[in-house]
C-alpha cells in the first residue's frame, strides 16, 4: 500500500511538472528554460524508477536444522530413577542417544540407538543383622521417534536388550536374592526441547525401574 501512494505522488508531481514545461517553452525565453525543464523530467523519470524498484526479497526464515530429533543428533543427560528395583526407592543414571535413521516408510520417523545405565542401591538392618544389594542395570535399546509438527516434542517407543549386573552384601548365609543375567527393555518416552541444545527427559516402561525423568544436552548436530 505504501509503494502505490509513492507511485501516485510520484505520478502527481510529473503531470503537474510536465505542464509547467509546456507552459515554460511557450512563453518568451522559454528556449533558454527548456534545459532547466530537462533537468527537472530526468529527476523525475529517476523518482519514478526509485518508486517502481521491487522491493528486496525478504531473506527467508532460518530453517535451521538445530530443531528436533533428527538424522544426525546426539545427546546426552543424567536421569533419576523412581520406582527402582527390588525395594530400591530410587536410583541415579544417564542416557545417550543418536538418531541413526530417517524411516520414511514407517511414519516418516526417525530410528535412534539409545544406550541406558542406571545404578539402585537397597540395604537394611534388622536386630545386628544387616545386608544390602547394588544394581547396575545396562541397556541398548532401538527407538522409534515421532515426528511431530512440534518440533520441540520428540515421543518414542523403544525395544532392547540389558545386562543387570547385581552386588549383594550380608551378614548371613543365603542372603542373596537376586542374580546378575539378561533382561528385556521396553520403554515410552519424551523429549521437551525448552533449548535448541537441552531437553527435558521422561522416560518409563519395563526393565531397569519404572520411571526415570532427567535432561539432554546435545552433543552434535547436522549442519
Amino acid at each position: 500500500m505504501n509503494r502505490l501512494w509513492r507511485i501516485f505522488l510520484v505520478l502527481l508531481v510529473i503531470s503537474v511538472a510536465t505542464g509547467a514545461s509546456a507552459q515554460t517553452l511557450l512563453m518568451p525565453g522559454g528556449g533558454a528554460d527548456s534545459a532547466r525543464s530537462t533537468g527537472m523530467d530526468r529527476a523525475i523519470a529517476a523518482a519514478v524508477s526509485q518508486a517502481t524498484k521491487p522491493a528486496p526479497a525478504r531473506a527467508a526464515a532460518s530453517t535451521t536444522t538445530d530443531e528436533g530429533f533428527r538424522v544426525g543428533y546426539t545427546d546426552v543427560g543424567p536421569v533419576l530413577g523412581l520406582g527402582g528395583l527390588a525395594g530400591a526407592g530410587a536410583g541415579f543414571g544417564g542416557r545417550f542417544e543418536t538418531a541413526f535413521k530417517d524411516l520414511p516408510n514407517l511414519g516418516n520417523g526417525v530410528l535412534g540407538i539409545g544406550v541406558g545405565v542406571d545404578y539402585f542401591h537397597w540395604s537394611n538392618d534388622l536386630l545386628g543383622t544387616g545386608y544390602s544389594f547394588s544394581y547396575i542395570p545396562i541397556s541398548v535399546t532401538a527407538n522409534y521417534h515421532f515426528q511431530l509438527k512440534n518440533k520441540k516434542i520428540d515421543p518414542f517407543l523403544g525395544l532392547g536388550l540389558g545386562d543387570l549386573i547385581v552386588h549383594t552384601s550380608c551378614d548371613f548365609a543365603g542372603c542373596g536374592g537376586a542374580a546378575s543375567g539378561i533382561y528385556f527393555v521396553g520403554h515410552a518416552g519424551i523429549r521437551y526441547f525448552w533449548r535448541p541444545t537441552t531437553a527435558l527427559y521422561v522416560d518409563a516402561g519395563a526393565g531397569a525401574g519404572s520411571l526415570h525423568v532427567g535432561l539432554m544436552f546435545k552433543m552434535k548436530g547436522k549442519k
